[in-house]
């Protein structure tokens, strides 16, 4: 049994936000399908002539059906499958779904059960409701660009798609929560989410340093604005390894593994912000024991003596990492036309439940037939006429 077997969602979503909470959704056992546009959702079109890698890893376990939501029919089969659902997500423009007669307001009177989930940048309401937003936008609005960079550089952007993903994760705990309340009072509900609003718990530290010192953070490209210390990156001889020492024992572990065991108890270096004082020179200590040594070597020694360590990773080391290849969370596969693909499983586990197997993402369209007679009982010669007029 799967925790969201028999759950009916259509997943309006697109870019990355949505379609990673869809994707969790998916992976639970719910039934999502993917309404798309005739030419296909926007990150399926922006490979050129191949599909992205992001659009093969956020839309595995998923029906397609494209469906023209601006023409009278297509709109009649979306409230058709309303009735059926019990979600509905987007992740478009605030007013979008309104100005195409498929809102919220519209939509609860047709299903009062309906969870209504909605994704967007700033939110629903309030004076930057209309402000575009993209990934990149809302790095630069939500502050994380301004402690993001190196000392005295200029504010960077976090790598990868941190806000989008935030946002697909609280759009995704927002609907579970939904499905609980829906449980309890037999009631639907709009979610609603904006990333700007789920980045914020990402800075406690940085908001931290700004109540404790009155001050803006300075941006740090090896730690947070925190007295921890040491905290950052090593150098070797070739590559680099992060450190971060969070309890006593971590400092005198330290010590102990590069050879300066004279200040273990030392009251110079008796606290966090004491050793914060003389970071440079603790830093440079580190350094000094770690330049002759290659990554993995350093990464071993301190990992055995129990200091939190890790090597720093390329791209192609965390895709090939042994360790998740063994939990499945990573997993070989080859598609027909992609070739040899490594694709992720979804990270939340159940005891007690199965997760679904992963399947490869559907081609435009390639369910709508099937999910328009299963979800409405339509006949063959029905969906041929709204094949034939472009609907579907």
């Amino acid at each position: 049994m799967q925790v969201l077997e028999g759950i009916k969602v259509l997943d309006l979503t697109q870019i990355y936000q949505g379609p990673y909470a869809a994707f969790l959704l998916a992976m639970a056992g719910a039934d999502v399908v993917k309404i798309e546009p005739q030419d296909g959702e926007r990150l399926r079109r922006g490979g050129g002539a191949d599909t992205p890698m992001a659009f093969a890893m956020l839309n595995s376990n998923k029906k397609s059906m494209s469906l023209d939501l601006k023409h009278p029919d297509g709109k009649a089969l979306l409230k058709s499958m309303v009735e059926k659902a019990d979600i509905l997500m987007e992740n478009f423009a605030p007013g979008t779904m309104d100005r195409l007669g498929l809102g919220y307001d519209v939509l609860k009177d047709i299903n009062p059960r309906l969870i209504y989930a909605s994704a967007t940048g700033y939110g629903l309401s309030g004076p930057d409701r209309d402000q575009l937003a993209m990934d990149h936008t809302i790095q630069a609005a939500s502050g994380v660009m301004s402690v993001t960079g190196e000392r005295g550089g200029p504010p960077a952007r976090a790598g990868g798609t941190p806000c989008d993903i935030m946002g697909g994760i609280h759009l995704h705990a927002g609907i579970l929560q939904a499905l609980l309340g829906r449980a309890q009072s037999g009631k639907g509900t709009l979610v609603e989410i904006a990333m700007m609003e789920s980045m914020y718990f990402t800075l406690a530290s940085d908001l931290s340093h700004l109540h404790r010192t009155g001050e803006t953070p300075p941006r740090r490209g090896d730690k947070t604005n925190t007295l921890t210390t040491p905290y950052g990156r090593y150098e070797c001889s070739d590559g680099w390894i992060a450190i971060i020492c969070v309890a006593e024992q971590h400092w005198e572990r330290i010590l102990t593994v590069i050879g300066r065991t004279e200040l273990i108890g030392d009251p110079d270096y008796g606290d966090n912000e004491r050793r914060n004082a003389r970071e440079d020179e603790i830093n440079a200590m580190i350094g000094h024991w770690c330049q002759d040594l290659t990554r993995d070597e350093a990464f071993r020694i301190m990992r055995d003596a129990k200091v939190p360590v890790a090597p720093i990773r390329d791209i192609e080391d965390v895709r090939d990492d042994a360790h998740m290849h063994q939990r499945g969370m990573l997993q070989n596969m080859t598609h027909p036309y992609m070739g040899n693909v490594v694709l992720p499983s979804s990270p939340i586990r159940l005891s007690e439940f199965e997760t679904s197997a992963l399947r490869f993402f559907p081609e435009r369209g390639v369910d709508g037939a099937a999910v328009l007679s299963e979800w409405l009982g339509l006949e063959d010669s029905k969906i041929a006429t709204l094949s034939a007029n472009g609907v579907i």
